[in-house]
C-alpha cells in the first residue's frame, strides 16, 4: 500500500499540532508527513516573546517546545528555512524555495495543511523599512529586537500601537531601560477595551512612567545621517526615537492562498468549516493565525491571532487528517495581557461591537478586589459587563485591576460559551475564602448589577 502524502505548510503551533497529531493516528507506512518552516525555529510560543525582550524570560530557547529534531524523530520531515512560493492546488504540489541555497522544487500532496500564521501590521509610509525599526512577530524579529537594543546610541523608545503587542513591548522596554513614548491612533489603548475601560490602562501606564499619546496618527519615519531611526513623526509632532517598535497588530499571512483562489473572509483570513477544512477543498485544511473563525457571541467571523486556537485547530487537523475527527465550534473573543502589575482582561462583545451587529444593550461597571477587603494585600479591580436588551444573555465582559483579576475573565467565558444569562451568573458558586475573593466575586457583583440594569430599563 502507498502511503497517502501530507504536505504542511508553516512549522510552528497549529502546523506541527496537525503533523504531531496526524503522526498519533497514523504511521509512516500509511501516512508520509513533510512539513516546510521558512524560519530558524519550530513549536515556539510568539506570545512569550515580550516577556524574553523584557528579560522576564532568560533564553531564547526557552521559547521553544520542540524543536527540529524532535518532530523528525517521530517521523515528520521538517525542512528548516524552507518557504513554500506557490500552491498548485489542481496537480496537488507546492513548489518550495531553500533560503539558503536558493534552490526550488516541487513536492507532490495528498492532503494539505495550510498555516502560515499572520504577519505585522507594516504601513507603507516613509522610513518605516530604516534600521532600528522592529516589528515583533518571531523569534527571528525578537532577536533582531534584541541586537537593535545593544546597538542603539541613547534609550529613548517609541512603541507604534497601544494593542496587546504594544502595551507589552512598552512594559519590555521599560524593563530593559529605555525612555518609552507609546503613540497611539486610537481614543484610548487598548482598543480590544471600551473607552472607558482603555482609560483605566492609560492611567496605569502613565504611573509607570510611559508616556502615552492618544489620536496619534504615525506619518513618518526619520532616520539620522548613518540610515537609522531618529524620529516618529505625526501629524500632531515629532517624537525621538532610538529603537522603534511596531505594535499595530497582524494581519492573517494568506498571500498563498489568494493566489490560487482559495476562499478568504472579510478580515482576510481563510475560510474553514467545522473540521477546519478549507471550505470547497476536500483534501485541504488551514488553522492558526491565517484563517477566520466563528465568533459565537455576534454569529460572525473574525480574525483572532492566538496560540491557544492555533493549538486547538491543529489537533483537530491531525484528528481528520489522520482518520480520527473533530470540530472546532468557535470562539468568544477572550484574551488577556498586563503591563507591570496591572491585569487586562475582556471576552465577548465590547459595546461597539453589539451596536456593529444589531444588538440592543445594558451595560454596568462595578469597582471591588480580588480579595476580601480586610485580607492583607485586596487591591482593586474594575468589571465591566453587557448584557443583551430584553433577554439579560451575557454578551460581554472586560476586567482591568491586579492581583489575579486577568483569569476571573475565564468565568465569564464560560457563561458566555454556554449562552447563559445574567441573572443566571448570580447563582455560580464560585470559589471563595478570604485571601482568594470577596464573599461576592467581583464577577458576581457586576451580574448583580447588570440584572438591575435590566429591570430599570424594564426588560428584566
Amino acid at each position: 500500500m502507498t502511503a497517502e502524502r501530507l504536505v504542511v505548510i508553516g512549522g510552528d503551533a497549529a502546523g506541527m499540532s496537525a503533523a504531531s497529531q496526524a503522526r498519533r493516528l497514523k504511521g509512516p507506512g500509511e501516512l508520509s508527513i513533510t512539513a516546510f518552516e521558512r524560519g530558524h525555529f519550530t513549536s515556539y510560543s510568539a506570545c512569550g516573546i515580550p516577556y524574553w525582550v523584557g528579560g522576564d524570560v532568560e533564553r531564547r530557547d526557552d521559547l521553544i517546545a520542540r524543536g527540529p529534531e524532535e518532530h523528525r524523530a517521530r517521523d515528520i520531515d521538517l525542512r528548516m528555512r524552507t518557504e513554500v512560493t506557490e500552491i498548485d492546488v489542481a496537480g496537488q504540489r507546492v513548489r518550495t524555495l531553500d533560503r539558503d541555497s536558493g534552490e526550488t522544487s516541487w513536492t507532490g500532496f495528498d492532503k494539505l495543511v495550510i498555516a502560515t500564521g499572520a504577519r505585522p501590521v507594516r504601513p507603507a509610509l516613509p522610513g518605516m523599512d530604516a534600521a532600528g525599526v522592529h516589528g515583533v512577530q518571531t523569534l527571528d524579529d525578537g532577536q533582531a529586537l534584541l541586537d537593535s537594543l545593544d546597538r542603539a546610541a541613547g534609550r529613548r523608545a517609541v512603541v507604534v500601537g497601544a494593542g496587546y503587542i504594544g502595551v507589552e513591548m512598552a512594559e519590555a522596554m521599560l524593563k530593559r531601560g529605555f525612555e518609552v513614548t507609546v503613540l497611539n491612533r486610537g481614543e484610548q489603548p487598548m482598543a480590544t477595551l471600551d473607552p472607558d475601560m482603555g482609560r483605566l490602562v492609560h492611567d496605569a501606564m502613565d504611573g509607570l512612567g510611559i508616556t502615552t499619546v492618544n489620536r496619534a496618527a504615525v506619518t513618518a519615519i526619520r532616520t539620522g545621517p548613518d540610515g537609522r531611526v531618529s524620529a516618529v513623526e505625526t501629524g500632531e509632532g515629532s517624537y525621538p526615537a532610538d529603537v522603534v517598535v511596531l505594535g499595530i497588530g497582524v494581519e492573517p499571512e494568506t498571500a498563498l492562498a489568494r493566489a490560487v483562489g482559495l476562499p478568504v473572509g472579510p478580515h482576510g483570513g481563510l475560510l474553514t468549516d467545522l473540521s477546519m477544512r478549507v471550505v470547497g477543498h476536500d483534501n485541504i485544511w488551514a488553522g492558526g493565525d491565517c484563517v477566520e473563525v466563528l465568533d459565537l457571541v455576534a454569529h460572525r467571523t473574525r480574525h483572532i491571532a492566538l496560540g491557544t486556537h492555533a493549538n486547538k485547530h491543529g489537533q483537530i487537523i491531525g484528528s481528520n487528517v489522520g482518520g480520527g475527527y473533530g470540530t472546532f465550534p468557535g470562539v468568544v473573543g477572550t484574551a488577556v495581557s498586563k503591563v507591570c502589575d496591572l491585569e487586562i482582561a475582556r471576552t465577548g462583545l465590547r459595546e461597539k461591537d453589539a451596536r456593529a451587529v444589531g444588538l440592543r444593550f445594558v451595560t454596568a461597571t462595578i469597582e471591588s478586589t480580588g480579595r476580601a477587603g480586610y485580607y492583607p494585600g485586596a487591591r482593586p479591580m474594575t468589571v465591566k459587563m453587557l448584557a443583551e436588551y430584553r433577554t439579560g444573555r451575557l454578551l460581554g465582559v472586560q476586567i482591568v485591576g491586579r492581583d489575579g483579576a486577568a483569569k476571573r475573565v475565564d468565568v465569564a467565558a464560560v457563561a458566555l460559551t454556554a449562552g447563559m444569562t445574567v441573572e443566571q451568573m448570580t447563582a455560580l458558586d464560585l470559589g471563595y475564602a478570604p485571601p482568594f475573593s470577596p464573599v461576592w466575586d467581583p464577577v458576581l457583583v457586576a451580574a448583580r448589577k447588570t440584572v438591575t440594569a435590566l429591570r430599570k430599563a424594564g426588560t428584566a
